[in-house]
């Protein structure tokens, strides 16, 4: 992951990039973050860290545009308990349960394509495609397409 990058904050709203040495909108913020780069935001004149602040900015602005991260009920449980209940919640294990996620989600899609793979390479060996091969015909037809079944059509055996 790249190093993070200290923005700084002004008190007209605006932010400011030392690394490109201009000012960055919101959404160039979210681009940064969505690029992989880590960041921090300080108010200029008192040096505060907001980046919570500035980060959930970036999130209702979202929102504002139907762009909805978080639903409406879970909202409704952070505004209920946030400070007895969910700060733990949040500083513990929100990230950790995302990040475990993420790998878990990763390594599911590897091997799924890895499966497809050895599919497609199985078929090759024997001779046949995958679309018109018996032995995968089957296996697909098992499932059915809502069509077939619509039209009283049995799967193949």
């Amino acid at each position: 992951m790249s190093e993070k990058i200290v923005l700084k904050k002004y008190a007209n709203r605006r932010i400011y990039d030392p690394e490109r040495s201009t000012y960055i909108t919101l959404e160039q913020v979210r681009q940064l973050i969505k690029e992989g780069r880590q960041v921090s935001v300080i108010d200029a004149k008192s040096s505060e860290d907001v980046t919570a602040f500035i980060l959930s900015q970036i999130i209702v602005e979202e929102a504002k545009h139907n762009r909805v991260l978080l639903p409406v009920p879970f909202l409704h449980l952070v505004l209920q308990y946030r400070e007895e209940v969910l700060a733990e919640f949040f500083e513990k294990y929100l990230e950790l349960t995302i990040q475990n996620y993420l790998i878990y989600k990763n390594a599911l899609d590897e091997n799924f394509r890895k499966w497809l793979d050895l599919g497609r390479d199985l078929s090759s060996m024997a001779g046949t495609s995958l679309p018109g091969s018996p032995q995968w015909g089957a296996l697909f037809d098992l499932f059915g397409s809502p069509e077939k079944k619509s039209r009283g059509e049995e799967p193949r055996s």
